[in-house]
């Protein structure tokens, strides 16, 4: 895989076509500076991971979010439910949003807010799940097939994020994007938006298109009135 350079990134709901252009600028992956309870060493050899630019999430004709330049010439926010899997490690999470089969990285710099990436699950059945060789410490957990995947391939995701803590596990939540923009010569003219996931234990967490970052939030911030 070759690293892409964030030149626009579309941000597209999993029930709306969105489009958001980013800066010209690549996100740098910040490394923490705590290591792992033990060292990890994979013994595979993988080539290593890239982001891609930014999520996309495959539109329905039902929510594609119009203009009415009458009445509000600005998109509205969307929202909807959908499958993903959530694995919770050391010093950040792993996203597997099934809509688009993306893998979302965040790793955890400050408590509550890191660096987000987002990268294309290259998984394929009947591949290697896992690493026998890599074996983590009693009660952690070496992340399996396309989390695995990118944890081995990616040593700045390896070392920042740690060990799993728990097993990755499969869920249905609630997803929203909220879209960003300003007229100009009369025409609305897209940024870059924001999206909020519903993770396993609650918890909201707003994505940052603007510089690839996340954060939790309260329910009250997210904006739209979240499924209990």
């Amino acid at each position: 895989m070759r690293l892409k350079s964030l030149l626009c990134a579309s941000a597209l709901m999993l029930t709306a076509a969105l489009t958001a252009c980013q800066p010209d600028n690549t996100i740098i992956v910040m490394v923490v500076t705590a290591t792992p309870t033990s060292e990890i060493v994979p013994t595979l050899t993988e080539q290593q991971a890239t982001p891609i630019a930014s999520p996309s999430l495959m539109p329905t004709q039902s929510a594609v979010p119009t203009l009415n330049p009458t009445l509000n010439p600005f998109p509205t926010a969307t929202a909807r439910e959908i499958y993903v899997a959530e694995q919770v490690f050391q010093r950040g999470r792993m996203f597997w949003l099934q809509p688009t089969g993306q893998i979302w990285v965040i790793i955890e710099t400050e408590p509550g807010v890191g660096i987000w990436q987002v990268y294309e699950d290259e998984f394929v059945e009947g591949g290697l799940e896992f690493d026998p060789n890599i074996v983590p410490p009693e009660g952690l957990y070496q992340p399996v097939r396309g989390f695995g995947l990118i944890w081995r391939g990616n040593p700045e995701v390896r070392d920042g994020m740690g060990w799993g803590t728990e097993t990755e596990l499969g869920f249905v939540t609630n997803y929203e994007y909220q879209p960003s923009g300003e007229m100009v010569d009369g025409e609305y003219v897209t940024a870059p938006g924001f999206h909020f996931l519903r993770s396993l234990y609650g918890d909201w967490l707003r994505f940052n298109e603007i510089n690839g970052t996340w954060q939790t939030i309260t329910r009250e911030e997210v904006g739209l009135t979240p499924t209990p």
